[in-house]
């Protein structure tokens, strides 16, 4: 991947969320050129799919393709998301690059699709079995780097690593995030007994539910020492009920997915963890395989794009610096 020399600040990002809405408001002819593919992220608004469409914009660039940038401004508008594939179908595109909204909504929808366009899937599935490759995070295994991470910092904190421990789920029926459920449950049971899920909670995909289910929750149980916020959403919310009754020293939290707001709490104790994945890559590899079916070329089924456990003591680190603050165009 070419990575620029220029580090595009995150207050920029904030004007790519209109483009995109832009993007998806103009007919799909607009975007005339030899090779048009089309990515569709879930919430244009969001820093982490903000990055998704700044890695598929410069693999356009490199690979010299169209990427109208599309999608929702919500991860809650399914039928939003829906609406667009078909409109980016209708367009004729040579393949098309999508995240799905949600697990069972999306299913036929992209079967259908897939009859008419080679369709990749990237960071969430589908019940689907058309897509052509998928490229995510092994959500499973970054729930299971979840449980690692906050069994850690509650041992740290108290000297063993027991307690009552919550969930907090930005919304039903998320393939990527259900996932990342089962996986933190799975190793809690297996390797760490003594942490207790006392709340399994489900928010509407927006912060300040995931801030009141937090602060609601510190009421009726205050012997609550860890929290796992299974995204970037979950965790802004989380993070700002921590650091509003400045229990950073003693409910310790693990988040998914990062921006200034949660390396902020990261920073100042109110996070005690991020599990953060590679965007960038997905946005950018999306795309360069998305060409390469076009052309007939042999890709694989399913690649995995990596998740790391970022703390305050590694946040420095250059692997991990250049996950949380991408170099891009």
């Amino acid at each position: 991947m070419k990575i620029a020399k220029s580090l595009l600040s995150r207050r920029s990002f904030a004007g790519l969320a209109g483009a995109a809405v832009i993007a998806m408001a103009m007919p799909m002819q607009s975007f005339a050129a030899d090779v048009t593919i089309p990515i569709i992220v879930k919430d244009t608004t969001s820093f982490y799919w903000q990055i998704v469409l700044a890695g598929a914009r410069q693999a356009g660039k490199d690979l010299n393709v169209k990427v109208p940038e599309l999608g929702a401004q919500a991860e809650t508008d399914v039928n939003g998301q829906i609406s667009i594939l078909e409109n980016a179908v209708a367009g004729k595109p040579a393949a098309i690059v999508i995240s799905p909204t949600e697990f069972k909504a999306l299913g036929k929808p992209v079967d259908e699709a897939a009859k008419s366009v080679p369709i990749i899937g990237i960071d969430s599935g589908a019940d689907s079995k058309a897509f052509k490759s998928f490229l995510t995070t092994d959500n499973v295994q970054g729930g299971r780097i979840a449980a690692d991470g906050l069994a850690a910092a509650v041992k740290q904190m108290t000297g063993k690593d027991e307690g009552d421990v919550v969930i907090i789920t930005n919304t039903p029926g998320a393939g990527s995030l259900e996932q990342r459920r089962e996986g933190f449950l799975d190793q809690v049971k297996t390797k760490y007994p003594g942490l207790k899920v006392v709340a399994d909670k489900y928010a509407d995909g927006q912060a300040t539910t995931g801030l009141n289910i937090m602060t609601d929750l510190i009421t009726s149980n205050p012997k609550i020492v860890g929290v796992f916020a299974s995204n970037l959403i979950m965790a802004q919310g989380v993070g700002q009920a921590i650091a509003e009754n400045k229990l950073g020293d003693k409910v310790k939290v693990i988040g998914f997915d990062s921006d200034d707001k949660t390396l902020g709490f990261l920073k100042s104790g109110a996070i005690a963890g991020l599990v953060v994945q590679d965007p960038y890559r997905m946005g950018y590899d999306g795309i360069k395989t998305a060409l390469a079916v076009s052309k007939g070329e042999k890709v694989e089924a399913n690649v995995d794009t990596g998740a790391n456990l970022v703390t305050k003591a590694n946040m420095s680190d250059p692997k991990i610096e250049a996950l949380i603050n991408p170099k891009v165009k």
